[in-house]
């Protein structure tokens, strides 16, 4: 009986502690939600949008008697995340609130008048992983556009960037290479929360004909640019089916570019999706030896064989080596898999990812990538210094741009 109570007395405590970060839906709570008295709401979220008792936002506004909740809209996976990565979601009525959802992965991505009618204000409550890929950032970037036509305003609940507020990498997306997965000129690796990312968005005309909208953001209390999102003491919600785990946004990164040719595994369809390198024909132990070879700051690879259960390599042995990140702030996570693709080559030269890979694949790659250049440079010889001025050319000035915006300091 004592060790019962023991164990009690241990677990109310471990529940009951307070988290070090308070994000934005908790701060507008505390603040009696003053940014939306009186007025009619549409949010736009998703399963990550909860309070730190994990509380769903939908259900926190929709108990509000300060406004009236009239709408949801939901981006990639939907609102409640009952859709598969890239399914098309078509509109539908929410079974708890009874309120209309207005699909932004269907046929429409930029809600229209007639999805806005009634609205007065449209909030954004979806956690974000730092990474222009990312498709909950275009969303958040073209309903601003939205809104600027419509003379709504727009209101933010920040959240915390789990790949912190100091790491930039990768260039700049390019004018023929904007689609859905690089919407906005902004590098791979922004550091950003996604309400200093409105902020910017707006003030430094990248929305859709300049237009500005009349954005408010509700920031977190005690995040700190330089926090892990383990320090921030909330729970990690699946930002998507392949983003289980907390540390998933940093290997997502480190082989998301790669992963859209669809020839080397980047681990989805295995329990450590985005984590690896592997393909049928890679001998597991040497790549992990010629990889760490390269003596690359704040990583090991470790050799490793595994059968996915699902998707385009479900059932086949692979091999590779999965990543190992020892040191966050040391590591260049963006350069990770052009450092792979130079070992690669020298180990199976016959193996060229570009010529294996469905044709439609390539203009991915383009896309994830934000240019076609990183490819064209790669290709010449497949040498990691072919394509490292250019990944590195537009970091530091967007650094100096998005200072501006910093709503946290270190």
């Amino acid at each position: 009986m004592k060790k019962y109570l023991l164990f009690l007395l241990v677990s109310s405590f471990l529940f009951a502690q307070t988290p070090n970060v308070k994000p934005g839906i908790d701060v507008l709570q505390k603040n009696n939600f003053r940014e939306l008295k009186g007025k009619k709401v549409g949010l736009i979220t998703n399963p990550t949008g909860v309070n730190s008792k994990l509380i769903s936002t939908i259900d926190i506004l929709a108990a509000s008697d300060e406004f009236e909740l009239v709408a949801l809209y939901g981006p990639e996976h939907g609102v409640r995340g009952d859709y598969a990565a890239g399914d098309y979601v078509e509109n539908y009525i929410d079974q708890k609130t009874k309120l209309p959802v207005y699909s932004l992965y269907g046929k429409t991505r930029k809600p229209t008048k007639e999805m806005l009618k009634g609205v007065d204000v449209l909030v954004f409550d979806i956690q974000d992983i730092g990474c222009r890929s990312y498709t909950y950032i275009s969303t958040m970037g073209v309903a601003m556009e939205a809104a600027a036509e419509n003379d709504i305003e727009f209101v933010v609940l920040d959240r915390p960037n789990p790949l912190g507020g100091n790491k930039i990498e990768g260039n700049l997306a390019e004018d023929g290479f904007i689609s859905f997965i690089s919407q906005f000129k902004i590098p791979y690796v922004h550091g950003l929360t996604v309400g200093e990312l409105a902020k910017l968005l707006n003030g430094e005309g990248m929305l859709g004909k300049g237009a500005k909208c009349k954005l408010a953001v509700v920031p977190m209390e005690g995040w700190k640019r330089g926090m892990s999102f383990e320090k921030t003491g909330l729970e990690w919600i699946p930002t998507s089916p392949h983003v289980p785990y907390k540390e998933t946004p940093a290997y997502y990164v480190a082989t998301g570019v790669l992963g859209e040719l669809g020839v080397i595994s980047e681990g989805v369809g295995y329990t450590i999706p985005f984590q690896v390198y592997a393909a049928e024909w890679i001998d597991a132990p040497l790549m992990a030896e010629k990889m760490n070879e390269l003596k690359l700051d704040g990583i090991i690879f470790r050799p490793i064989v595994f059968k996915p259960f699902y998707g385009k390599n479900t059932g086949k042995q692979l091999s590779g080596v999965q990543l190992h990140i020892t040191d966050f702030e040391k590591v260049n996570l963006m350069e990770l898999q052009f450092r792979f693709l130079e070992v690669h080559h020298k180990l199976y030269p016959d193996k060229n990812p570009f010529e294996l890979c469905d044709k439609s694949r390539i203009g991915m790659f383009d896309k994830a990538s934000g240019t076609s250049k990183i490819r064209e440079l790669l290709s010449k010889s497949f040498n990691f210094s072919d394509v490292k001025d250019y990944l590195e050319k537009d970091t530091e000035n967007f650094r100096n741009v998005s200072k501006k915006y910093y709503l946290y300091g270190n």
